[in-house]
């Protein structure tokens, strides 16, 4: 470790301990009692390791302004007050008690001032317990800046901005009050009012942070990927840092959660989320106010949502508030990108996977537009992920019992080709400075064909055969989306927006197969067995959601929602035998209110809240009432705990199908064979956070019922009887529970998070029994480290995942029946449900990021990323596939990818 380091580190465990026992003072009771010499940087560390102060200021600068006054019996703030003097700088102490040391005011008294161009105001306030409103932007682009958290120095009281940027905070004590500004992805915000600063319609932009920092600057920046905020089991990630992880070739939205606490990361055949034991159905997914049912790309190793065109995400793992409705596990909420207000842009990415590119348009002061497509192609990555296709099917003889247990010689060939492709488009427009009305649209459609030819031989007891098997696996899937939603702030304390929306989710697969047997004389017999599968999802929706803030102490949630649904799905074999042809239409109204009270000093929050919603198809009511509330032991310990009852009436209905590996489908449920499925969640936490770390346990419980399956397993049970395969639906019940540990370091050159999670999943069918079985998203253990080291242009990441096996059904042995169009087709006779589990998963990446910035060397222009994923080519194994070929079962594992390398170029016009 160099001696810069050491002392950085001395420092900063110096500070912590000054810090947690309340030793900290301001600079006006700090006396230097000693000479000090040297450069201005030098002075600082050492007054830094002597006092227990952390300074925040330009490394590089302060190196080169040499020290010689006489510092004996000073106080601290005259000793700053001088060298600002030499230095051009000014200095101030924010609320986490460091010492800030900024370039001076160029702009005072800008409404729209940058961090560093606002300065204390020295004279008497006039003004007392006022009202402070407006919007927070961005510097670069002019764009809103969602969920930043607003507060006033030395004091509880705070707020956070909306989907829209817009804030009210209300009882400031004064009008010359300093307010903070923080964002993920930004850089700390300085908001210092004087008498004469608007206190209405308030435009405040804060600055992007950027992979470049000075070895001491970063101490007062956060450059965390991920952050927590005050609503509970949430975390929010901004797309603008998602260069930094590691990835398999695209910067993945879905993926980063995956690396979160809570968040399962050992599945990578999906981009879906498996939240605290839901299953990703069971999280609702909205992309600027409409609804997303499906967001895998290319088997699930991408998700569909391009991250040039996405200006944030929310994640509500639990206890999510009223106004979320229809899911039962969580809530993941994205907010696309308006476009550049200032200028025109244009940019993309170029990775080993696909090309991606984005353009901002303004026109004039009151329209912005943002038009970003992506589309892959041939390259090394899209065609390692094929191989892995080919090379995965490599089949394995299972002896069972009463087979023979004969040997198998088998020859796999896959004719694969695919592609994919999204499109996001936003027009937004602002007639007034209260309007904005916005248009948004997304299309992400993949087109897959991995059909598979095997030819192979058996042997064993005197006889010998040899067959063929032509199978087609043709899928064409996606989802397309669009919204239209006039957003209005009436006055300072009320907000509203309206949407209408539409999407259609689709997926048509066929999958069917020719098998040709050979025996030891030559005679040959073929076999057909297939399958066609449709599936087809529209939703038309209004809502109009509403917040009034009624005081500073209490806010007022309220909105209304109507959905119309109209589903079909078919599932037929062979072309000529119909397995289920459904199609569903149904109508969702319902409304909610809620209201955050604080108490004890903003110590206290409680929100309680009820959604009611009428459903047509059912002719019911069903009520969800909620409850969160958080109390702060001090400005540094926090408990948290939520309760609710959480309703889904669209489910993804999982099709079991142990020879091929499992699928799902979407439908209503009508509260027959299918009923409408229902969750209780309980939990409760604690967080310690100081400005440098996060703390946090939080444990949580989940109660299910209604759960849906549907299984042909038990069919031979009836065959004598006509078949009614609607017949085949099955309902159950269930329970998650787990708790959750994170430590996260936000602050400083190094910052990551660890986190481990114990959790349990199990359900209860009357079919497979009286007993609990592991669900197939179980997960029992799962640990993550995730670390990211900057340094001047650089930029160092990696991540390590650890998860238990997930559990999966084996076959036991296998038989023929007739079907009813007199063909025969055989079947396997399945084990305990879910009685088995799949080898433990864990897996290392790396990244390597380097900044790209103009000939001048003051704008960022892109970035060139490496990513190594899968370091060490860990064979992790995705799911089993079984085949019955002349009474042999065959094994065929499905593994994840191996090692792959990517490399990807972003470059960018402003």
């Amino acid at each position: 470790m160099t001696q810069f380091a050491q002392k950085i580190a001395l420092t900063s465990l110096i500070v912590f301990m000054f810090q947690s026992l309340g030793f900290t003072q301001s600079p006006e009771k700090i006396t230097i009692n000693k000479q000090y010499y040297g450069t201005l940087d030098q002075i600082l560390d050492r007054i830094s390791l002597e006092k227990g102060i952390l300074f925040s200021y330009n490394k590089r600068k302060f190196s080169q302004i040499q020290i010689a006054d006489n510092t004996v019996n000073q106080p601290l703030n005259k000793l700053l007050d001088r060298w600002c003097l030499i230095s051009k700088t000014e200095w101030y102490q924010s609320a986490n008690n460091i010492i800030n040391i900024v370039g001076r005011n160029k702009t005072p008294g800008s409404e729209s001032a940058k961090p560093e161009a606002v300065k204390t105001y020295s004279g008497a306030p006039k003004k007392f317990n006022i009202l402070f409103s407006g919007k927070i932007t961005d510097s670069d682009t002019g764009e809103a800046v969602p969920y930043a958290s607003i507060v006033v120095a030395g004091t509880s009281r705070g707020t956070q901005t909306n989907q829209d940027g817009y804030y009210t905070l209300q009882n400031v004590p004064t009008d010359t009050s300093t307010i903070f500004v923080s964002s993920i992805g930004y850089k700390i915000g300085r908001i210092f009012l004087t008498p004469d600063l608007p206190k209405s319609k308030f435009e405040f932009q804060i600055e992007p942070s950027s992979i470049e920092v000075e070895e001491v600057e970063v101490k007062s920046q956060k450059n965390a990927v991920m952050s927590t905020n005050d609503k509970i089991s949430s975390i929010q990630i901004t797309p603008r840092k998602l260069a930094e992880l590691p990835n398999i070739g695209e910067k993945d939205i879905l993926r980063s959660f995956q690396l979160m606490p809570g968040v399962s990361g050992a599945n990578e055949g999906t981009s879906g989320l498996f939240v605290r034991g839901g299953t990703p159905d069971q999280n609702l997914i909205l992309y600027d106010g409409f609804t997303v049912y499906h967001v895998d790309h290319l088997y699930g190793f991408f998700s569909a949502f391009n991250s040039n065109a996405v200006k944030d995400v929310q994640l509500y793992k639990g206890g999510f508030e009223s106004k979320y409705a229809g899911r039962l596990s969580s809530v993941t909420d994205i907010t696309g990108k308006d476009g550049n207000s200032k200028d025109f842009n244009i940019g993309g990415d170029l990775s080993l996977l696909s090309a991606n590119v984005f353009a901002e348009l303004p026109i004039g002061d009151k329209f912005t537009s943002l038009f970003a497509f992506r589309k892959s192609y041939k390259g090394p990555i899209y065609n390692k992920i094929f191989d892995q296709f080919n090379t995965a099917n490599t089949a394995v003889a299972v002896p069972q019992p009463g087979f023979g247990g004969r040997g198998m010689n088998n020859n796999f060939a896959a004719k694969v080709s695919s592609y994919f492709y999204d499109l996001n488009t936003k027009l937004t427009y602002r007639p007034s400075d209260k309007d904005v009305i916005s248009f948004s649209l997304f299309n992400g459609t993949d087109n897959l064909d991995n059909s598979v030819k095997v030819d192979g031989s058996t042997s064993g007891g005197g006889m010998g055969r040899s067959f063929g098997s032509d199978n087609s696996d043709l899928t064409e899937y996606g989802n397309l989306g669009t919204s239209l939603k006039w957003s209005r702030r009436w006055n300072d304390k009320l907000y509203g927006n309206s949407l209408i929306s539409y999407s259609n989710y689709y997926s048509n697969r066929d999958r069917s197969s020719n098998r040709t047997t050979t025996d030891a004389d030559g005679v040959a017999t073929i076999v057909k067995i297939g399958t066609l599968e449709n599936n087809d999802l529209k939703d038309f929706s209004f809502r109009s959601d509403y917040t009034w803030d009624v005081s500073s102490r209490n806010q007022i949630g309220f909105g209304l929602k109507a959905t119309n649904y109209n589903i079909d799905y078919s599932y037929s074999q062979n072309d000529t035998s119909t397995i289920l042809n459904i199609q569903n239409k149904g109508n969702l109204m319902g409304g909610y209110l809620q209201s955050k009270f604080k108490f004890l000093d903003n110590k206290l929050t409680i929100t309680p809240g009820v959604h009611t919603t009428y459903y047509d198809v059912t002719k019911k009511f069903y009520a969800e009432p909620r409850l969160s509330a958080s109390y702060s032991l001090n400005d540094k310990i926090k408990l948290v705990g939520a309760w609710g009852h959480f309703y889904q009436f669209a489910n993804r209905i999982t099709r079991e199908d142990i020879l091929a590996g499992s699928s799902d489908f979407w439908i209503l449920s009508d509260d027959q064979k299918v009923p409408v499925s229902k969750a209780i969640h309980y939990i409760t936490g604690i967080n310690y956070e100081t400005p440098d770390y996060l703390f946090s346990v939080e444990a949580y419980y989940k109660q299910l019922t209604g759960l849906s399956e549907y299984s042909l397993r038990f069919e031979p049970a009836r065959r004598e009887q006509a078949i009614n395969y609607e017949q085949n639906f099955y309902t159950g019940k269930g329970f998650a529970t787990g708790i959750e540990f994170l430590a996260q370091k936000k602050i400083g050159n190094l910052t990551g998070w660890v986190s481990y999670t114990l959790a349990q999943a199990r359900n209860q069918f009357d079919v497979y029994g009286s007993d609990y079985f592991s669900a197939s998203q179980d997960v029992t253990n799962e640990f993550k480290i995730i670390g990211i080291y900057k340094w001047r242009k650089w930029s160092l990441a990696a991540t390590w995942i650890y998860a238990t096996g997930r559990p999966y059904t084996a076959p036991e042995g296998g038989y023929n029946i007739t079907l009813l169009d007199g063909s025969e087709k055989t079947f396997i006779s399945a084990g305990a449900k879910n009685s088995r589990r799949l080898e433990d998963y864990h897996r290392l990446d790396f990244s390597v990021n380097y900044l790209l910035k103009s000939v001048d060397q003051k704008t960022e222009r892109g970035n060139i990323s490496f990513s190594l994923f899968n370091v060490y080519d860990r064979k992790n194994t995705w799911y089993k596939e079984y085949q019955i070929i002349d009474s042999e079962i065959i094994s065929i594992d499905k593994q994840f990818l191996g090692i792959t390398p990517n490399l990807t170029l972003t470059l960018k016009l402003k």
